[in-house]
């Protein structure tokens, strides 16, 4: 069986639209950072290379 589409998009690939998306709603990009390191227990950096997050996304 093929393997699901959520687990080959890349973060990196979605990222840019999750901002676009909270940003009409008023709201901004460190907050997205900020749900995002809440959620998955990055660091900023961690964020920011995006490697963590795929990790936990595929588990």
């Amino acid at each position: 069986m093929a393997e699901h589409r959520i687990f080959t998009t890349s973060v990196a690939s979605v990222y840019p639209h999750y901002v676009a998306k909270v940003e009409r709603k008023g709201r901004t990009k460190e907050e997205v950072d900020e749900l995002i390191r809440w959620l998955t227990g990055c660091s900023q950096e961690e964020l920011a290379r995006g490697r963590k997050m795929e990790r936990i996304l595929r588990a």
